[in-house]
């Protein structure tokens, strides 16, 4: 078979071990020939391959972001985006395509699936907020480098007597910021699950000094917003798929604690640092084992499908099962949290 794969969306630690795993395994155990398409659905629309082999996966694992390129295109906004990139799959004589990304990438694997297209999807994302799959890779990694930033900037606002203001990724769930900011004895952690009370916020922090500490640290998602949009936020457009550009957030908590609460404070936005750089063993680990899941699932005719871990294990779902529903934080974690805020 000819199998095409492609990566979309953001970028995210551990997708070249997938692709690694997908060629290795296709290629290798079964034969096949996989046809990179570049740029997400972008490269099937305008029919952009890049020849994979196994020859070429040496170390692939070991780095960051994705050999094949990434974007965020969505075929079904363009007037013929659907018909071109069936054109690509056609005149490539692909026999079934993995699709490797998150909500918006399967969630167009999953429309092609209902015109006819064998696809099996791959989830990525390092928000973990994908439904069918209880961990995606690129997550452990994210919460590692945050956790990392965030105890950096502990010495550095004991230092000074400061608050300090880690932002992190976080669209609708707040995975990351809860496990970095649990991880990091941060002092506020904010998230998109419960709008936030400024005043309250305000009374922890002073309430936190007064305890005798000096400082305090605050871990907001770049998704958590006030109680009745009690404040003004920035908006930076809008892509493809309908989402608003995030941002400002940590901003708008820097201003509005320094002035309540009379204590000089700091913003750091980690922001695109979370998704870029080295895999962590773990998301290298499970993205090998969703590429192989991937190839096998092919090999087997089960399409519209994704890969998922379930437990300790890798199980193939219904595509559906991992967009139709975002997965937010459960409200176990977040009593967790509250105890130490």
């Amino acid at each position: 078979m000819r199998i095409g794969m492609l990566t979309g969306g953001g970028d995210c630690p551990g997708l070249n071990a997938v692709i690694r795993a997908v060629v290795t395994k296709g290629e290798g155990v079964y034969g096949h020939e996989i046809v990179g398409f570049r740029h997400g659905w972008r490269g099937l629309i305008e029919d952009e391959t890049m020849d994979l082999s196994v020859s070429a996966m040496r170390t692939l694992s070991r780095k960051g972001g994705t050999v094949l390129g990434t974007s965020r295109t969505n075929p079904f906004k363009s007037e013929d985006g659907v018909a071109r990139l069936l054109d690509t799959l056609q005149r490539q004589r692909i026999d079934a395509l993995i699709a490797i990304g998150g909500e918006d990438t399967l969630g167009v694997a999953a429309k092609l699936g209902e015109q006819g297209v064998r696809c099996v999807g791959v989830p990525k994302t390092i928000d973990n907020d994908l439904s069918g799959t209880d961990y995606t890779f690129g997550f452990q990694t994210a919460v590692q480098i945050a956790t990392e930033a965030i105890d950096r900037l502990h010495t550095t606002a004991e230092s000074h007597d400061r608050v300090m203001i880690a932002e992190v990724m976080g669209r609708h769930a707040g995975w990351i910021a809860l496990h970095s900011g649990l991880a990091s004895e941060a002092d506020v952690i904010l998230v998109p699950e419960e709008p936030f009370d400024i005043d309250e916020v305000c009374a922890r922090i002073r309430h936190h000094h007064a305890m005798g500490a000096n400082y305090s640290i605050v871990v907001v998602a770049e998704g958590a917003v006030p109680q009745e949009g009690t404040m003004i936020l920035q908006s930076g457009g809008i892509d493809d798929f309908g989402h608003v550009r995030l941002g400002g957030i940590g901003a708008a908590l820097q201003g509005e604690i320094e002035s309540r609460t009379g204590f000089e404070t700091r913003v750091t936005i980690l922001g695109h640092i979370l998704r870029g750089g080295t895999p962590t063993a773990y998301d290298r680990v499970l993205g090998t084992r969703f590429g192989i899941a991937a190839i096998d699932a092919v090999e087997q005719g089960r399409f519209n499908t994704m890969v998922a871990l379930r437990g300790e294990h890798i199980e193939v779902v219904d595509i559906h099962e991992g967009v139709d529903v975002l997965k937010t934080v459960d409200q176990d974690l977040l009593d967790v949290a509250a105890v130490f805020s």
